[in-house]
């Protein structure tokens, strides 16, 4: 099967296509369409057809991109690109397995020759979804570098932070952002080059499609141990600052493989209906958003699977979204620490609510604080076995946080830091991050059941329900709402009031938010999840 891949503004990238040749739905009578596996047959056969051989060497560039430039050499070049990329302009490119060795390492030699880098090295890039950002990933991994993405949103002082722990030794970014890391570049010493996609110049830095057009084409890819270093991201906690989240060559080059082989980003609508896109991933709050479109709009011509990730999808979006599409929604879970954790998998009945059963790469449970499986039904901490043998999937530390990465884990498991409860069938059901749990007046509540209650009333387009001081509870509920269009002009203290009643009846009645504000948006991370921790950060200093 063949995919379509999208980046953030737009951009289309190509892994795969599958065009299926089927009319447009017709949205006066939509149609149910089911997702039936192709590659297993049931949940139970996923364990037995996952058997990933992890070898002592792996580079995803020499064993997977130059492999199928291999093949289309030897005359088996496929009808559709390895690369496709549309940019809102609708202009294209497309580049064959061939094509894109030959950028890549152009690249990978602007970053040895030019740059001085050698294998193990940090490069910090900060581009938009355009063509270069993939070609620099790739770069990466034939050079043996250790790619650092960043995002345009970060401020002066995040990138700061970045560069110094990190000791990045390149930068790479655009012209939006090149003012903001020039200012902060005098003080990390260890950064030694700088390099620019821009048609203008700038003192001090290198012309990056210049040294690419000028660069040879000869490159010999490192040798990567499977467990070296690949890439770090930067998380964020509730305390603290950003820790340094170091992935291997195998854990991510071949550990994403159980996420599967096409993977969205969020698009625009005009996108996903112009292109035959089979599936499609995107996080709750676009297809909250996506729900309140016109329904016209919703002419998708190949679409047959889609997915969400990032944080849990309430089940009035996902009864939303069927209405408009015939579509279900599967949900998956993961962390930036762990690729897939677990997920609703083709063939596999949706339970709405849950995000499904462990994926295949892990032994997931539920345990106490000192790492006991809890009985069926029981709440506890979200928890991967890892011992007597680690997953290779699973990330290799928090890099120069010994005592961070030892945090998380306890006995035999690894704490995701999520609370949930397993149900009979193995099904798992997400309470809330363990710091996100209210105590109210003795009652354990999570946010989720909360903002679940809150988004079947018309009149909530999204919620992020927090923790808020109380002198006599300790704690109360607090939810913030972003307001549909047409309840905006509607008295404030009244729809409060209405929507505190409407939580009441929807889910027990201690759960309801004692407090409500309304709000234009929402604060998110760049992937769309909602950062209630700034908020419960705001309310408890106010406090």
């Amino acid at each position: 099967m063949r995919v379509f891949r999208f980046g953030s503004r737009g951009l289309l990238t190509k892994s795969s296509v599958l065009n299926s040749g089927r009319p447009p739905p017709c949205l006066s009578a939509v149609r149910t369409k089911t997702s039936s596996p192709k590659n297993f047959t049931d949940y139970s056969s996923l364990s037995l057809i996952y058997r990933p051989r992890v070898p002592a060497l792996f580079n995803f560039a020499r064993d997977l991109l130059d492999f199928w430039e291999e093949k289309e050499k030897a005359g088996k070049k496929s009808s559709q690109p390895a690369f496709w990329w549309v940019n809102d302009d609708n202009e294209e490119i497309r580049w064959s397995f061939e094509e894109l060795g030959f950028h890549s390492r152009k690249l990978a030699n602007v970053l040895t020759e030019e740059c001085g880098l050698v294998r193990g090295d940090r490069v910090f890039l900060v581009l938009p979804r355009v063509p270069e950002w993939w070609l620099v990933n790739i770069a990466c991994l034939r050079t043996g570098t250790v790619l650092i993405p960043g995002t345009s949103q970060l401020t002066a002082r995040d990138v700061l932070h970045r560069l110094q722990v990190s000791e990045a030794k390149c930068v790479i970014t655009d012209e939006s952002m090149a003012p903001l890391l020039e200012a902060v570049s005098p003080q990390c010493p260890a950064l030694t080059t700088k390099l620019l996609l821009s048609s203008k110049g700038r003192p001090g830095w290198g012309d990056l499609t210049a040294l690419i057009r000028s660069a040879s084409a000869d490159h010999v890819c490192v040798d990567t141990r499977s467990d070296e270093p690949m890439t770090i991201f930067f998380t964020s906690g509730t305390t603290g600052s950003p820790k340094m989240t170091q992935h291997s060559h195998c854990s991510y080059g071949l550990g994403l493989t159980v996420n599967g082989r096409c993977v969205f980003t969020f698009i625009r609508i005009p996108t996903l209906s112009s292109f035959p896109i089979s599936t499609f991933c995107t996080a709750p709050t676009a297809y909250r958003m996506l729900v309140q479109e016109d329904p016209s709009r919703f002419q998708f011509q190949a679409l047959e699977h889609c997915l969400s990730a990032g944080e849990p999808i309430n089940p009035e979006v996902m009864s939303k979204w069927r209405e408009l599409t015939g579509l279900d929604i599967y949900e998956g879970y993961g962390q930036t620490e762990t690729v897939l954790i677990a997920g609703t998998f083709k063939g596999m009945e949706i339970r709405p609510g849950s995000f499904g059963k462990a994926s295949p790469a892990y032994d997931v449970q539920v345990v106490d604080e000192e790492g006991n499986i809890v009985p069926q039904g029981t709440e506890g901490n979200l928890a991967i076995r890892v011992k007597p043998h680690k997953p290779f999937s699973l990330f290799t530390e928090y890099t120069g946080e010994p005592e961070k990465t030892a945090e998380c884990y306890c006995g035999d498991f690894y704490l995701t830091g999520d609370r949930g409860v397993m149900d009979r069938d193995g099904y798992l059901w997400f309470v809330g991050r363990a710091d996100d749990v209210i105590l109210s007046a003795g009652y354990r509540i999570g946010p989720f059941e909360v903002e679940n209650a809150l988004i079947e009333h018309d009149a909530v387009a999204e919620s992020a329900v927090v923790s808020s001081p109380d002198p006599v509870r300790g704690e109360v509920v607090k939810a913030f709402v972003v307001l549909t269009p047409e309840y905006r002009s509607k008295e404030q203290s009244g729809l409060i009031r209405e929507l505190q009643t409407h939580v009441k009846k929807v889910t027990a009645p201690y759960k309801y938010p004692r407090k409500i504000e309304f709000v234009d948006q929402l604060p998110k991370t760049v992937s769309g999840k909602i950062r209630r921790v700034e908020l419960r950060k705001k309310e408890w200093e106010q406090s």
